[in-house]
């Protein structure tokens, strides 16, 4: 590294006088936020493996950065400065969010970092519309500020088309990276329900917030408490898994304080190192609200129930989660939670459908498309999706 803080290799005008491998096609893995790291990632390990290709790392401004910095030190991988970032070339660049993505020197590849688009933005007449897929998001100076959009439902070319015209050339439906590890894990159950500490007896509650006002956490805090008051502990364990944007936009000092009862109590509480998605499988009954977990869950066919959301809250209606949204249960607060779970449902059939119209596809899809931009064969061995890591007990259980 140089004075002004730049790296002088694996990057840069004098790195092939340092490297050890040279001629290598490189590859800037951009990551915004905590939530879209996890996306981020998922796609590097498709081509880190690959002996043609560098890959390095850069923290995009977001006002949601926080945490970021130490997520990517703990990759071991070689990190950049934004400022170097975009100073340089690279032959591919990957994001799951578009701050500053127009800023690169790069063919650009952008994925959703949720299921689907399903925030809603006014628009400036008046009218509600998808989040994301729009020409404020997608466009810079009239152009696409990615030479990929990677989408992953045929119904969100008809939304581009009709909010994003110019961004229709570069986008591509892959399918979601999310639901097809989710479904590669699901023969673990058994594993995460043991590591989790769940009983053959017990049944595993999991509580599902994303971030926000309108939100469980922001909203119906209580429901955490209020189950592990009034569910038998013989027969349930509950866990909850909070957004990103909750742990770092409050502090994980603070989430972890707000909880402490809970925890006392023996709440499982997935903090943001943890793969929340193994307890998403292990779990045998869901309560959340309109975030992309909670529809990852009924899409897997977790038995799903919804608190009441406020009566401004806005999700776009070919969405996973508004189809959720109409069918799930609602959660009632004058009613005893322990008969309440028998009213959830799996609702697998209609939710999985609106998630994915590739499922299975996502890692081939993505992986190829990259290859193309990076003007080289894929390889014929390559990784394949593998089933979430096994947690280990000691790790979750925090009422220990």
């Amino acid at each position: 590294m140089d004075a002004s803080g730049w790296l002088e290799v694996p990057i840069g005008i004098n790195a092939q006088h340092w490297v050890t491998r040279r001629d290598l096609r490189t590859v800037l893995a951009v990551v915004h936020t905590m939530t879209s790291a996890e996306r981020v990632m998922e796609a590097v390990e498709l081509l880190e493996n690959d002996w043609r290709l560098q890959v390095v790392f850069t923290q995009a401004p977001d006002a949601f950065g926080n945490g970021v910095a130490d997520l990517l030190r703990s990759t071991e991988g070689v990190v950049l400065s934004w400022e170097q970032a975009i100073r340089e070339r690279f032959d591919l660049a990957l994001a799951a969010a578009y701050g500053s993505l127009h800023q690169l020197h790069a063919p650009v590849v952008v994925m959703a970092h949720g299921a689907g688009y399903a925030k809603s933005h006014r628009s400036t007449t008046g009218e509600l519309r998808p989040y994301g897929l729009d020409s404020q998001r997608l466009l810079h100076n009239g152009k696409p500020v990615a030479d990929l959009v990677v989408l992953s439902h045929d119904s969100q070319l008809d939304v581009l088309r009709d909010q994003c015209r110019e961004a229709l050339d570069v986008a591509e439906v892959i399918g979601d990276l999310t639901f097809d590890r989710l479904t590669a894990s699901l023969p673990s159950r058994a594993a995460y329900s043991a590591a989790l500490g769940i009983a053959p007896e017990q049944s595993l509650v999991v509580v599902t917030s994303t971030w926000g006002v309108d939100s469980l956490f922001g909203a119906h805090l209580e429901v955490i408490a209020r189950l592990l008051t009034e569910l038998p502990p013989d027969r349930f364990r509950v866990a909850a898994l909070c957004h990103p944007a909750i742990w770092y936009g409050h502090g994980p000092r603070q989430v972890k304080a707000w909880l402490a009862d809970c925890v006392d109590a023996g709440l499982k509480l997935f903090t943001p190192e943890l793969d929340w998605r193994a307890a998403l499988v292990a779990a045998d009954h869901v309560i959340g609200d309109h975030g992309s977990t909670t529809a990852y869950a009924a899409a897997i066919g977790r038995p799903v129930m919804l608190v009441e959301p406020p009566p401004w809250l806005a999700i776009a209606d070919n969405s996973p989660q508004a189809r959720l949204g109409q069918l799930a249960g609602r959660l009632r607060a004058a009613e005893p939670l322990v008969r309440q779970l028998g009213d959830d449902a799996d609702l697998a059939s209609e939710v999985a459908p609106l998630v994915t119209s590739r499922p299975g596809k996502a890692a081939a899809g993505l992986r190829d498309s990259c290859y193309r931009l990076l003007g080289l064969a894929a390889p014929d061995a390559h990784r394949e999706l593998t089933p979430v890591r096994v947690p280990r007990e000691q790790s979750v259980d925090l009422s220990s």
